[in-house]
């Protein structure tokens, strides 16, 4: 993440400025380049960047050209609304951050994302390497600050390693043949199964139960289902003391 920048071009709110602060400061992106801001009102930035992400703003690079502001950068993702015409080819935010990640360990990453009314131009989009597109359903324009938290929501997210793969304890053979014997003969008592030929609604179960890959503790859960119907039974049927 320190191998990214958020590029703000011409945003017209400071507002959305500050906004954009807080949420690179909620996934873990340090740097903000704004390039050419419409209003850069200070107190109203930081209004909306809280003290949490006021060190970004105060770190915050201005600069009057986009091309100067992306020229020590490898690689440049910009941020559309639009499609077609020069924008053929459009990425989602999910596929683009996970690419992301393995070239940001040794390259420079900037996220460019236009004006609030009118997004990026052609000028702009001929300097970006790549275009993202964030879904949406009827009304594409997303709030500038919304569109800059899902990808740096996307990209943090896509940083996190994954899980080491764990398999639980399996019921061993043992006990899984307990279980079958005490489930069988409770089954029979109860008249579920048929006593004179109980193997076959036994392998019915067996394949049933086998692709649940049953651990230890189930199995136990079950051993004592069958405890209990065990021990009912014979309540119901014990006849009362005179």
């Amino acid at each position: 993440m320190d191998h990214i920048a958020i590029v703000l071009v011409c945003p017209r709110f400071p507002e959305n400025i500050g906004a954009a602060a807080r949420a690179m400061k909620n996934m873990g992106i340090h740097r903000l380049i704004v390039v050419t801001p419409e209003n850069y009102d200070l107190p109203r930035v930081l209004k909306m960047a809280t003290h949490v992400a006021a060190d970004i703003v105060s770190q915050v690079w201005i600069t009057e050209s986009l091309k100067e502001a992306l020229s020590e950068f490898h690689m440049v993702i910009g941020a559309t609304a639009r499609l077609g015409g020069e924008r053929g080819v459009v990425h989602p935010p999910d596929e683009i951050a996970r690419r992301m990640v393995s070239i940001s360990q040794e390259n420079s990453i900037a996220v460019v994302f236009g004006p609030e009314d009118r997004g990026l131009s052609n000028d702009d989009i001929r300097l970006c390497h790549e275009l993202v597109n964030i879904p949406t359903a009827d009304f594409s324009s997303l709030n500038l600050a919304q569109a800059v938290m899902i990808l740096c929501y996307e990209l943090f997210t896509a940083g996190i390693p994954e899980p080491a793969a764990t398999t639980p304890r399996l019921a061993t053979r043992h006990e899984l043949d307990g279980m079958y014997d005490q489930l069988r003969d409770v089954l029979v008592r109860i008249n579920y199964i048929n006593p004179e030929n109980p193997d076959y609604w036994m392998n019915k179960i067996r394949r049933f139960l086998t692709r649940m890959q049953l651990r230890a503790g189930e199995v136990s859960i079950i051993r004592g289902i069958c405890r209990q119907i065990d021990w009912y039974g014979e309540k119901r049927h014990t006849p009362p003391s005179p």
